[in-house]
């Protein structure tokens, strides 16, 4: 069975984001118009593109690899790692595919006890995965005063504690300021960042201090920071963060708590944009699932 598609754009020599995103809109829509999503007809074409492999453009051109090229934001939840949102919708797309192997790849890893947008492209869309991971973010995160953990969030227990009761609402947001523009953050031992070739993570997994896991501080830009909720009587706060690529939200939790002259660790997370992708643009895992199973 050959399904004709209506976006000849697709096989373009040079493709744009805006050319392979899929919103959750999509579910519904019969068109759209926007040149910021792509041009299906019906939800149905896109169904028939992912369970049939004989799929042609317009030019009669068959689609690489039997899969639609496109670019997917799921809203990541609450203790599932990156890696296993994408193994989840390799393996429902490789069932309804009928193959075992499927082109796709994620721009921005979430930590697990973090939530919000992650996007997923698929097919010849992987190409654009570097473009889409220097889109400008935006994260509201919940931070603890008074307190810090080998993680800076709660991967792991409390190590010390430290005294609030000199921090202000004022002083809060004075401190927030020092931290918008160009600034250099050091990224927490507990992540992902290479010494000598190896996880920084690994290091610290196996018994290694964090004096001794030496990482150097990255230059990095934080458009906006701010104070969304204050909770002194609780030592909580919540901050609104608008920042570039390589931002470890749990350092800049860490830095707020040494600038206010105490400790501070990172309780929630919420990644509410990657680009111009946002929470609203999202699917669930789950209606994600339930779309292309129900073809």
């Amino acid at each position: 069975m050959n399904i004709r598609y209506f976006a000849p754009q697709y096989m373009a020599k040079k493709q744009t984001i805006a050319d392979y995103i899929l919103p959750p809109v999509a579910l519904e829509a019969l068109s759209i118009p926007n040149d910021a999503q792509p041009h299906f007809t019906s939800i149905d074409v896109l169904k028939d593109f992912i369970v049939h492999p004989n799929v042609t453009t317009e030019d009669g051109n068959p689609l690489m690899g039997g899969i639609l090229p496109c670019v997917v934001a799921f809203d990541k939840p609450l203790h599932m790692t990156s890696f296993q949102l994408v193994a989840k919708v390799r393996w429902v797309l490789s069932r309804a595919l009928g193959k075992k192997k499927i082109k796709i790849g994620h721009a921005g890893t979430l930590d697990p006890l973090a939530t919000g947008v992650m996007v997923v492209a698929t097919g010849r869309a992987t190409k654009l995965i570097e473009e889409l991971q220097s889109g400008v973010k935006e994260y509201f995160a919940t931070i603890k005063l008074g307190a810090t953990t080998p993680s800076f969030d709660l991967e792991h227990p409390i190590d010390r504690t430290f005294p609030t009761e000199h921090i202000t609402e004022e002083m809060i947001r004075q401190v927030l300021t020092q931290f918008v523009g160009d600034i250099m953050q050091v990224p927490p031992v507990f992540s992902a960042c290479k010494i000598e070739g190896k996880r920084a993570y690994d290091l610290a997994r196996s018994g290694q201090t964090q004096e001794e896991v030496q990482l150097k501080a990255k230059p990095l830009h934080i458009d906006c920071i701010e104070l969304t909720e204050c909770h002194l009587e609780r030592q909580e706060m919540t901050i609104r963060v608008v920042c570039s690529k390589g931002t470890y939200i749990r350092a800049l939790a860490r830095d707020i708590g040494e600038a206010l002259g105490s400790g501070a660790h990172l309780t929630a997370l919420r990644r509410s944009r990657v680009g111009h992708f946002t929470l609203d643009r999202c699917f669930s895992i789950e209606d994600f699932t339930q779309l292309i199973e129900a073809k």
